[in-house]
């Protein structure tokens, strides 16, 4: 068994190698140094079936440190998952399935997207928190339907990284049993050894976020490692780090050193490493009969415990044929919300800050939807995002659907995305749009994988007023809207609210932001059936001129109520203008070409009214002289004082109109 052991360890490690030396490019000394832990997981721990690689029940992967993708497809070659040792020999190449960083929805097998240094660590709390709701509410006795761990490889730069320090405090605060992660401790970065800028006491500090902390002298030790898993396994109530010395390079005559990080080891050292380990120097990409055969015999096992699942799932739905259809719908993600009744909760409403009607949005979502989950970094009673009849989750009870994040908005998105990429949950995360930017990469992130994370800014323009500027968001609603894949609505009121929300709760394929304000603003309700009618269009003809249209003024969220007042004063002069409402750019982007002209016909002149910066409205204006926004920072003073310094009123978008027709 050690000969084969090792024969796995070493096929695992010069398949990685051979992979950057044919790319000439990539990073060879993590997957080295940490083939051994791979391994381990894969072949002693980890469940899961190649025939289907998103089985719901599967244990849950995560290579944090995603520069070392080659050792990932390495391992998802020999565990079967359809990669081919040609798609090997592609590694970092055009459409290939070996990705420089592994990539959700590239390569099979891959659990999520890595390559920020941290974020995999921390999505992994996300996996870990969906399996413990999804079990205290489906679970049974005798019927552990929703039963798996989250296994993963994490490395320095991923412990030095802000949100790893946010998600590991808070997956201790939480009690997260079913994290398990092997620490690559090669005390080795890019610009020398760890010791110029990392000295901390590692063990000291997870045990202080309530980790158990497990050590494995040498990265060589196979049964050490599986050792330590077990005991890992065995702590319920903690999430564990188990720290492995390892080296960088190991075996190379470059181990030990900064340059086995980020480059091949070039020909010769590559040479010299095989045949140190007595592996054939001639030849590349080598897979040892033995080997091939010791993971095909591992998968009747994988295929009979998905189809054991299969069997106690039908057992369960007899006898709680209630619960698994909700629990089967949970897994379709497949959910749709009506948009009137959702207005009709405004109906008798004449102004309300669209935070607020947001808050009232989702408690009739949380009734709707069971597995809507979520929280506030800290913030919830002025997000208006505590779903207040859904309990809160803790480590004391895993049933709660509110989550305490704490100060951590950049944990909380990777949280956030954790979630989404589980299944079974619709999840959300909110704080002060302005603090959006603590949390970008996570937004990049979960629009690039393409996942339903859900995000409520709230407090969304210069009219937060007293906090001042450092509260007054000005450039983050358009930084947004440069997201690929990303989805910004503003909305106007309470009305285009409902429709963001249900717009959110239905689009699966990339995140959506809800942009809200915290002051009132009108319900438009005399515009209801224009609303209701074009709102999920993105942009619409709100208030049509009663005339031929000598202009069309577009707004989003509050200024809105600013550009129908601009259109009274206008018509008071016998000029007659339209109001386009436009929540979404991005929605109306997709719509036809026939339905934009409709909306803004190409032969009137075009001007655009937002509380933030004009950068970027040319492209339906043609300038930015027909743009009244803020391209500064914002002041300390009540909402409506500042929107009136900076000219924000209906009296000034009327005077552009007319300087600019």
């Amino acid at each position: 068994m050690e000969n084969i052991q090792t024969k796995c360890v070493q096929t695992l490690r010069f398949l990685a190698a051979d992979e950057v030396e044919k790319a000439n490019s990539g990073h060879p000394g993590l997957p080295l140094g940490t083939a051994p832990l791979m391994y381990t997981f894969w072949d002693k721990f980890m469940k899961y079936n190649p025939a289907d690689p998103n089985w719901f029940n599967r244990d849950r992967f995560i290579l944090s440190p995603g520069h070392g993708s080659a050792l990932l497809y390495a391992m998802l070659y020999l565990a079967g998952y359809g990669l081919t040792l040609d798609e090997l020999k592609e590694f970092r190449q055009w459409g290939s399935r070996t990705p420089g960083h592994p990539e959700y929805g590239v390569t099979p097998g891959v659990d999520l997207s890595t390559g920020p240094l941290g974020h995999g660590l921390s999505m992994g709390v996300g996996f870990a928190i969906a399996e413990t709701m999804l079990a205290a509410k489906y679970n049974k006795p005798d019927f552990p339907i929703v039963d798996h761990y989250t296994y993963g490889i994490v490395s320095d730069g991923d412990l030095m990284e802000g949100a790893a320090s946010e998600a590991a405090s808070l997956a201790g605060t939480l009690g997260l049993g079913k994290i398990i992660y092997m620490y690559d401790d090669n005390k080795i970065t890019i610009e020398g050894t760890t010791d110029i800028a990392f000295t901390e006491d590692v063990e000291t500090r997870f045990r202080a976020y309530h980790w158990q902390v497990l050590r494995v002298d040498s990265s060589e030790d196979l049964d050490g490692l599986a050792a330590a898993v077990e005991e890992a396994k065995k702590d319920t109530e903690h999430p564990s780090l188990i720290i492995v010395r390892t080296h960088i390079g190991f075996g190379s005559p470059k181990q030990d050193s900064p340059s086995a990080h980020g480059e091949p080891l070039g020909e010769e050292a590559l040479r010299a490493t095989k045949e140190k380990a007595g592996w054939d120097p001639d030849k590349t990409f080598v897979v040892p009969p033995e080997v091939k055969v010791h993971f095909e015999e591992k998968l009747p096992a994988c295929a009979k415990a998905e189809a054991d699942w299969e069997d106690m799932l039908k057992r369960y739905g007899a006898a709680y044929p209630e619960l698994v259809q909700d629990f089967l719908a949970a897994l379709s993600g497949k959910r749709s919300v009506d948009l009137a009744s959702l207005m009709d909760l405004f109906k008798e409403k004449e102004a309300i800050a669209t935070r607020g009607a947001s808050g009232d949005v989702l408690q009739k979502l949380a009734e709707l939807l069971p597995e809507l989950v979520g929280g506030s970094a800290d913030l919830g009673p002025s997000n208006k995002t505590v779903m207040k009849a859904c309990g809160y989750y803790s480590k004391d009870d895993r049933a709660g659907r509110n989550l305490h994040f704490g100060v951590r908005e950049h944990g909380m998105g990777c949280v956030v995305n954790g979630l989404a990429l589980h299944g079974g949950l619709i999840p959300f995360g909110a704080t002060f749009l302005v603090f959006s930017d603590f949390m970008r990469p996570t937004i990049r992130m979960a629009s690039l994988m393409g996942i339903q994370s859900i995000f409520v800014l709230t407090h969304d323009s210069v009219a937060v007023g007293e906090d001042g500027p450092t509260h007054q968001p000005v450039e983050q609603v358009m930084s947004l809207r440069l997201i690929p894949n990303n989805t910004v609505f503003r909305p106007a009121d309470a009305l285009e609210t409902a429709a963001a929300w249900k717009y959110a709760i239905e689009h699966k394929d990339g995140p959506t932001e809800l942009c809200l304000s915290r002051q009132n603003l009108p319900v438009l309700n005399a515009y209801r059936p224009a609303v209701e009618a074009g709102a999920l269009k993105g942009g619409y003809v709100l208030s049509p001129a009663k005339d031929l249209a000598k202009a069309v003024v577009i707004a989003t969220g509050s200024e809105v109520k600013i550009a129908l007042e601009a259109q009274q004063l206008l018509a008071d002069e016998g000029i007659d203008v339209s109001v386009v409402s436009m929540p979404s750019m991005e929605v109306f982007e997709a719509q036809s070409d026939a339905y934009k002209d409709s909306v803004l016909p190409k032969y009137v002149p075009t001007f655009a009214v937002e509380a933030g910066v004009t950068l970027g409205w040319a492209r339906y204006t043609g300038s930015e002289k027909r743009v009244l926004g803020i391209n500064r920072f914002g002041a300390s003073a009540p909402g409506g004082v500042v929107m009136e310094h900076f000219g924000l009123t209906g009296r000034n978008v009327a005077e552009m109109v007319k300087a600019n027709l």
